[in-house]
């Protein structure tokens, strides 16, 4: 039995499990660092809130809707950026991420601008009431597990050993008989989807979103640093690295208030150190 304050702690390290082991699928597996993966999480969250306050498209067909539409940009946008490399791309899709939340700022009229969008979630104006801590637990356990699944499944099969082929030599992969585009860009186009549905989540868990929220840079930052430690291109790696810095972010914050990210980036630099290959 948990308390409600531990539910609510559970449940922001199963929403993590489920970024980093997305994030795995395109910087793990294909080695394409994306540090524009907030994008997608942001744009899935206001891709629901857009459909649930103006549309009054209820939860359960908004989250797929959003998923749909951001694997879809993504796939967009890959195109171009997939053939570039290393920080370059990495830049762009930081770039990318920034001009989506930038997009949201100047739409008021659609997304609330700067002021943030509140989801009606109870009363007659309400697609879906909300679920409340235990059913998000639920929701996020659920998302997490279907990340993880996803992983595992992609790991085993061609297009698996085809992204790992492009992550150790995209020339030779491609000498091979591998379509590096095309695997590049469902990886990233999958990586995004899910990254997306969590947001979606997560903009229903929250009821009122703003862009500084959901386009945080240091979302992705966490996802990187979780994969990385974890074990980057595993399935279960990703998974143990967002349960241990999840688990001690909440910690270090309860028990030193006014230095726990001090604390939190000391404790990651010393792990990578000792463990450079991940858990």
């Amino acid at each position: 039995q948990l308390y409600t304050g531990q539910v609510r702690t559970v449940t922001t390290i199963f929403m993590f499990v489920g970024l980093a082991s997305s994030w795995n699928l395109i910087g793990g597996f294909a080695g394409y660092a994306c540090f524009g993966q907030v994008g997608f999480f942001g744009l899935g969250g206001y891709a629901t809130a857009v459909l649930m306050t103006h549309y009054a498209v209820g939860f359960w067909l908004a989250l797929p809707l959003s998923a749909a539409f951001a694997a879809g940009f993504a796939a967009l946008v890959g195109w171009p950026l997939l053939r570039l490399r290393g920080h370059y791309f990495a830049v762009a899709t930081l770039g990318v991420a920034e001009g989506l939340r930038e997009i949201v700022i100047n739409l008021p009229e659609l997304t609330g601008g700067g002021g943030g969008i509140t989801i009606p979630t109870a009363g007659t104006d309400a697609p879906t009431p909300w679920l409340g801590n235990d059913g998000f637990y639920v929701l996020f356990l659920l998302l997490a597990a279907l990340t993880a699944g996803v992983t595992g499944f992609v790991t085993r099969r061609r297009a698996g050993y085809a992204l790992r082929a492009i992550h150790q030599d995209e020339e030779a992969a491609a000498a091979i008989g591998i379509h590096t585009t095309k695997a590049k860009i469902i990886a990233f186009a999958g990586s995004a989807a899910l990254t997306s549905a969590i947001g979606s989540a997560y903009a229903f868990q929250q009821v009122t979103i703003f862009p500084e929220r959901l386009f945080d840079v240091h979302l992705t930052v966490l996802m990187v640093v979780m994969v990385v430690l974890g074990g980057a291109g595993t399935v279960f790696g990703p998974v143990i690295g967002a349960v241990m810095i999840a688990y001690a972010s909440e910690w270090l914050r309860q028990e030193l208030p006014l230095a726990h990210a001090f604390a939190l980036g000391a404790l990651i630099v010393l792990a990578v150190i000792l463990l450079p290959q991940g858990f």
